[in-house]
Parts: structure tokens; C-alpha cells; sequence
């Protein structure tokens, strides 16, 4: 894979623009990035909703165990 090899420095000094256009590798390593930026968020925000999911099974219950349900 090509990002392994190309420097982080060229990647964070290049931005999108009309001006310029990015070679087949550094479009492929942008995206790469952009790709595991995307796959972590979704891992980050998956934890986060089951981490809720189980506090309110928690609340349900100790309502329940409250309320003699």
C-alpha cells in the first residue's frame, strides 16, 4: 500500500483544489486516510451508543427493582 511509504508531510501540506490536481498514489493515500478516519468514528460511535444502551438497561431495571416490578 502506498500510504505506508509516502511521508505524512506530504500528505498534511496537500490540500484539494481546483488549482491543482493529486497523482493516482497521493489521491489513493488521501483516501486510504479519509477511509480509516471513517472506520474509526464508526468504531468510537458504535462503543458509545452500546456504553448507553447497557446504562439504561441499568436504569430500566433498578426502576423496575424500585417500583417492584
Amino acid at each position: 500500500m502506498y500510504i505506508t511509504s509516502m511521508a505524512d508531510e506530504e500528505l498534511k501540506k496537500y490540500r484539494l483544489s481546483s488549482m491543482e490536481e493529486p497523482s493516482d498514489e497521493l489521491l489513493e493515500a488521501l483516501m486510504e486516510r479519509v477511509g480509516a478516519a471513517a472506520r474509526e468514528s464508526t468504531f468510537r460511535a458504535e462503543a458509545a451508543k452500546q456504553r448507553m444502551q447497557a446504562n439504561v438497561l441499568v436504569q430500566i431495571a433498578n426502576k423496575k427493582a424500585h417500583w417492584g416490578i
